[in-house]
């Protein structure tokens, strides 16, 4: 069964003081194309947690986020107190002597001088690691339901249209023997207008039997009918076939462009129009596949 690109997962574990969220997207791409945004406690990890997740999701464009909550009320950034002061010295001490005032947010310019902030780096243990790790896969398995749900329903979709393609394929055998008629009248009808033109009945007939043959639709018809029938095949097969309902896509077009250009009917142009417009709507959706 098919799987869409287009998923969401997140997941929560609680570890002591602190709270640490996963969340993970994906949207339709040709390729894995993998964004991040990690809390620094976890930066060392992040090739590991890339790994996991370029294995799980295969392909797409998607996005992870590992942010962190204290919950104990304590803080890993600390205000270094005595770089703190000795700045405000001076500060003070050049506005004094060059006859300036002092700035009014005098504080907030303190804060962001050089190691006054200082975020304290904290060891992680193992258990910790493997506890993030069993979240985010916890995180891929709920997107992994959600590419599930969206698969469905564009399984539907693609089910609807190509019987929509297979039905309208049947509406064409109406008008191929009308189609024949036609030619054969129209070429008969403008020799007989020409006055006093003579012409061999036996000739003519085997050039129409040539031209005819040429126009005829039949091959088309069975390769597009069985081009319908793998699509819908390799929907049921494995997980991962987006690339090739693409392919098959392709070759579907191909003979319903050969269709049009054989048709010579207005009513087969009217239903080739209708074949390559449900054809479109595949495609469109074709692309969020996996």
């Amino acid at each position: 069964m098919i799987r869409s690109m287009t998923g969401f997962g997140k997941s929560v574990a609680e570890l002591p003081n602190k709270k640490v969220t996963i969340e993970i997207k994906s949207l339709n791409s040709k390729q894995m194309d993998l964004s991040t945004r990690i809390s620094n406690q976890y930066r060392d990890k992040e090739m590991d947690f890339r790994n996991i997740v370029s294995k799980r999701l295969e392909r797409g464009k998607s996005d992870l986020v590992i942010y962190v909550e204290t919950t104990s009320g304590e803080s890993s950034t600390k205000i270094n107190t005595s770089i703190l002061a000795n700045y405000y010295n001076q500060i003070k001490e050049n506005s004094e002597m060059l006859n300036i005032e002092l700035p009014t947010d005098w504080f907030s310019i303190l804060l962001k001088m050089p190691e006054v902030v200082k975020t304290e780096i904290q060891q992680i243990s193992e258990d910790e690691i493997k506890t993030i790790e069993l979240t985010l896969n916890d995180a891929l398995d709920k997107l992994s339901d959600f590419r599930e749900q969206e698969g469905l329903m564009l399984y539907k979709i693609f089910e609807e249209k190509i019987r929509q393609i297979a039905l309208l394929l049947e509406r064409v055998v109406e008008y191929e023997q009308e189609r024949v008629e036609r030619i054969k009248n129209r070429i008969t009808d403008a020799l007989q207008k020409i006055d006093s033109f003579d012409y061999d009945k036996n000739r003519l007939e085997q050039e129409l039997i040539f031209y005819i043959e040429k126009l005829d639709i039949n091959e088309e018809k069975h390769r597009l009918s069985n081009h319908l029938k793998y699509f819908m095949e390799t929907m049921d097969g494995a997980p991962g076939q987006g690339k090739k309902l693409g392919f098959i896509c392709q070759e579907i077009g191909r003979e319903i462009n050969t269709l049009g250009s054989k048709a010579n009917h207005a009513e087969m142009q009217k239903i080739v129009v209708m074949m390559k417009d449900e054809l479109e709507q595949i495609k469109e959706q074709v692309l969020n596949v996996l």
